[in-house]
């Protein structure tokens, strides 16, 4: 009979054109195994599903030259817009009470909230053509690299639509199964997505109160810390500061180790605060920021210095206008 399911995977699933990936059959067979031993769903089911997969070149391409390997002067512009901008303070006055509830339930400012759903797909409006189902099997299959990730996430995806009554080959996400308006991994959705307008379901592609709901959760479940700063630009002198820079985002360094290395650090900052020191390849040359732990949780979402400095900018200048839009009402 597995010879047989083999066969079947290995007609179904060809997309055998030069240069066009290709699963290894045994490879998709054993996942079905597993769904069926260890999660106990219909194993013809799950036949019917993947010999309808489709695996795509496009995402294998796209994944091997991510955003985040810009230098910050080429990435900053990508996200640091206008448009982002205004969009990101017409989703606040638009969604204001649910925004404000979020920041009483768990304590994230709404800038951040809404920075992350502008940065991730622009409030909606570019949240991923795959379906789901073939953006996973492709890095699950056929992405060597990070197969077992995928192959994890997948597995997600699979327990997702079955919890969340969704058929798992109709949703729609980005190139790397990310989904809905914030762009949650399978995993991140079964851990951190929340129904907060008490619907009776987590829809994170069309409903905005679960949206925010969620993007909070997420926060507040990493730990974010209400009232304290995110990160500063500095400056620094010497050499020594340089013995600070390491490539690591989580803050271990106290304000008095800052300064004794050549840090020079804002005034009125609470004492407990530590901090890492990161390096941006600026438009003006190097560009030195202490970033603090709610860095450090914001790059929980994506685990990219260049990804939570786009967040947390963008979040600053949504804040600016908002209030600045706020006073000039009657």
């Amino acid at each position: 009979m597995k010879s047989l399911v083999l066969l079947l995977l290995a007609l179904a699933l060809p997309i055998t054109a030069t240069g066009k990936p290709k699963p290894d059959p045994e490879l998709v067979a054993g996942f079905i195994d597993e769904m069926v031993r260890e999660h106990d769903f219909d194993r013809r089911h799950l036949q019917t599903l993947f010999a309808n997969v489709k695996l795509h070149q496009s995402i294998l391409d796209a994944i091997a030259r991510p955003a985040e390997s810009k230098p910050w002067k080429e990435y900053r512009p990508i996200f640091l817009t206008a448009d982002r901008r205004e969009g990101g303070v017409r989703f606040w006055r638009e969604h204001a009470a649910t925004l404000a509830r979020a920041r009483e339930t768990y304590g994230v400012p709404e800038e951040i909230i809404v920075a992350i759903i502008g940065v991730e797909t622009r409030y909606g409006r570019h949240a991923g053509r795959f379906r789901v189902l073939d953006a996973l099997s492709t890095l699950a299959f056929a992405y060597p690299p990070r197969s077992a990730f995928f192959r994890k996430e997948l597995k997600e995806y699979l327990l997702m639509a079955r919890d969340e009554k969704l058929p798992p080959e109709k949703q729609l996400g980005s190139y790397a199964g990310a989904m809905g308006m914030p762009q949650f991994m399978p995993s991140s959705f079964r851990h951190y997505a929340v129904d907060f307008d008490g619907d009776g379901r987590r829809d994170l592609w069309s409903n905005p109160a679960d949206v925010i709901g969620s993007v909070a959760n997420y926060f507040y479940r990493h730990h974010w810390h209400p009232g304290e700063p995110v990160a500063h630009r500095v400056r620094v002198h010497g050499t020594r500061f340089r013995e600070l820079i390491d490539g690591k985002l989580k803050p271990r360094h106290s304000q008095d180790e800052l300064l004794a290395l050549g840090v020079v650090l804002p005034p009125g900052l609470p004492p407990h605060l530590k901090g890492a020191l990161i390096e941006l390849d600026g438009e003006a040359g190097p560009e030195y920021w202490v970033v603090w732990h709610n860095f450090y949780v914001i790059s929980r979402y994506n685990r990219s210095a260049l990804y939570s400095m786009a967040v947390y900018q963008l979040s600053q200048a949504i804040r600016q206008a908002y209030t600045r839009l706020a006073r000039q009402q009657p």
